[in-house]
């Protein structure tokens, strides 16, 4: 759901910097799940809506696959990351400003303009350029406890669970960095995080990305990736979202979701006859866009790879 200008509405396929994206997420990914498995928590979700035909219990060869803002969590994971950082004297008043502005327009004009998009990039990793990954991970859990843990869509989390009950693995899938996705999967018990990757040298981050940040075709890479390496059957697998830049992912798999969709998604899915979820109220449903819109770009229009795992040694 994070807007990235290079990824235009005419521009559908996988370029080489999105399978690098997506390769380094599924690495990353792997890594992250293996050293946190056995801390994972695996609590009853808050409330638990009818429950699906989906999924099948037993089945190890599937897996689902959540996008994070506005199916799993209600607004951006980004924006709340920075409200955290911007406490906490990263950046001041006028960058947040500027970032959640640029985000805005996006969703508001509906174009993705490289050069726009590429500025706000640019200023999320500035941000972050020269501070540990290690600071970061820290910070990044006292900001989900204070901002993000309230604002998880129970339904969607009830969803999760309930390929978790089954004995199947549950990965995010988010252009947020994938830092702060591992941080919230591991909140949640989930398997683990495919998310956008920075590069860090000796712990330190260096200001440039790992690809390209985990967009549209880029999670489709990096699910195909996560699967194979896996060894996965992408036909019994599920993937949920509320974005219609996510249909790549959506078609990859056999059971795609539209959840909170917004009207090009809803619109797809009917066509397809995809199932829907959609656990806002009308009000909220009507609201919901404009914070998300703030929020991807509070970093940088959702770009903060910036903040991704990925540790390069010299």
């Amino acid at each position: 759901m994070a807007a990235l200008g290079w990824l235009t509405p005419r521009r559908r396929s996988a370029t080489a910097r999105s399978v690098l994206a997506g390769e380094a997420a599924a690495e990353a990914a792997r890594k992250t799940s293996a050293e946190d498995e056995s801390a994972l928590l695996t609590g009853a979700p808050d409330q638990a809506p009818e429950e699906p035909a989906f999924p099948v219990a037993g089945d190890d060869r599937a897996a689902a696959f959540f996008d994070l803002d506005n199916t799993v969590m209600q607004g951006a994971a980004i924006f709340h990351f920075g409200r955290g950082l911007y406490k906490r004297k990263f950046f001041e008043r006028r960058e947040l400003t500027r970032f959640a502005w640029q985000q805005a327009w996006f969703r508001l004009a509906g174009v993705e303009d490289p050069e726009h998009m590429q500025d706000a990039r640019d200023s999320a990793l500035s941000i972050v350029k020269g501070h540990r990954v290690s600071e970061l991970m820290s910070i990044g859990e006292e900001i989900y406890d204070e901002y993000m843990a309230d604002r998880i869509w129970p339904g969607t989390r009830a969803l999760a669970q309930a390929h978790l009950d089954a004995g199947q693995r549950v990965w995010l899938v988010t252009a947020a960095p994938v830092e702060t996705a591992t941080i919230i999967a591991r909140r949640l018990g989930l398997t683990g995080a495919l998310g956008t990757v920075a590069e860090s040298v000796d712990g330190v981050y260096t200001g440039r990305l790992v690809g390209e940040p985990l967009h549209g075709p880029a999670k489709a890479e990096a699910v195909r990736a996560l699967a194979a390496a896996e060894e996965l059957d992408l036909e019994r697998c599920a993937a949920y979202s509320d974005s219609h830049n996510d249909i790549p992912m959506l078609s990859l798999v056999g059971h795609p979701y539209a959840i909170n969709p917004d009207t090009k998604l809803r619109k797809h899915a009917r066509a397809l006859d995809w199932r829907l979820r959609d656990y806002r109220t009308g009000r909220k449903a009507a609201k919901v866009g404009i914070p998300a819109a703030a929020g991807v770009g509070a970093l940088a229009g959702g770009t903060a790879a910036a903040l991704a795992l990925h540790r390069r040694r010299r």
